[in-house]
């Protein structure tokens, strides 16, 4: 009959089920380092364990370097299947964020882990301009220090080519800022910012950004947006003037990949994230993800006491800047 149960799982199943969701904090860390997508992270994840389950693999004697492996091939693949749909979206694409609250007990050891891994926003958006081949074999060596001789036969190359991949990704990777490692300096300069933005300071502004900063929104793909980019100081600061009324009295801080950020709107269901990178002393990337399909998985768990908020909707805000500012750079199209 249909409703009869299966056969029951194998001890050896069983174990490295067990096993599975022990390494699945890094599993999830390393597919989103080389997806930008905890959407499609997960679906990695999860095809990772279906081929796993559905074979009997007797002889791994380093699970975690093995499982590591067959998501980095799951990855490439995604990666390259993807590439096409890139060439539709409207816009600027941003990753999609990981978030948590400001606040450094609110969260759980598995949070914990997930955020020591993860891959700042502006690292991410630099990744987005390699070849998946360049892109992976930089994650996996570079961050998560697997050796080129277990690179190299995942992205089809020898050792020495999967070195070369990594290596011209690293000299792309140096031209992105490098944060600056304290978080509460960060935090100091982009409170430091947003005061000035409600109090409608100009030239506190300034002060507080780099004067090549660029200001990123990523809508979605069915939001129609005249651009989504702006470059330079004297822009962002003029257009944080024009639009902080509308979204600073319903945002509170975040972390957002590490770094500073800001979430607005419902806790629960935020309109959008922002991203905040600061080095040198100032602001040198804002990075807005008010993409609906993005924020899905984005929740914090907080506790008001105020009556509740009719919070507005972020896309609402204006964000006209001049037209053909977008700068996003397509990934190449070969593959290294």
């Amino acid at each position: 009959m249909d409703n009869e149960p299966g056969p029951a799982p194998t001890r050896r199943v069983m174990w490295l089920a067990d096993q599975f969701e022990g390494l699945r904090p890094h599993l999830r860390s390393v597919a989103y380092g080389i997806l930008g997508s905890r959407t499609d992270a997960e679906d990695a994840i999860q095809e990772t364990w279906l081929r796993v389950s559905r074979n009997e693999y007797e002889d791994i004697r380093d699970l975690r370097a093995w499982l590591t492996t067959v998501v980095g091939r799951i990855c490439l693949d995604m990666l390259r299947a993807r590439r096409l749909r890139r060439e539709d979206y409207p816009g600027t694409w941003l990753p999609e964020p990981i978030v948590r609250s400001a606040d450094a007990n609110a969260y759980d050891p598995e949070h914990k882990s997930i955020e020591a891994d993860a891959i700042g926003l502006a690292l991410l958006i630099v990744l987005e301009t390699l070849n998946p081949a360049e892109r992976l074999a930089f994650v996996l060596h570079d961050v998560f220090g697997v050796p080129f001789d277990e690179v190299g036969p995942i992205v089809d190359r020898s050792p020495a080519a999967a070195r070369q991949l990594a290596s011209r990704a690293r000299r792309r990777v140096r031209s992105a800022p490098q944060p600056e490692g304290d978080l509460k300096r960060q935090r100091r300069i982009v409170d430091a910012f947003l005061a000035a933005a409600q109090e409608g300071d100009f030239d506190a502004l300034m002060a507080t950004l780099d004067p090549d900063v660029s200001f990123r929104i990523d809508l979605g793909a069915n939001r129609h947006s005249a651009s989504s980019a702006l470059v330079g100081a004297e822009e962002v600061a003029r257009h944080m003037l024009q639009s902080a009324p509308f979204f600073l009295p319903y945002s509170r801080p975040v972390v957002v990949n590490g770094g500073p950020g800001r979430l607005v709107g419902d806790p629960k269901r935020p309109s959008g994230i922002a991203g905040f990178t600061v080095a040198g002393g100032r602001i040198v990337r804002i990075d807005v993800i008010a993409n609906p399909e993005k924020l899905r998985g984005v929740a914090l768990d907080v506790v008001d006491d105020a009556d509740p908020v009719d919070y507005p909707d972020f896309t609402r805000i204006p964000h006209e800047t001049p037209a053909g500012d977008d700068d996003h750079r397509r990934p190449d199209d070969t593959d290294g």
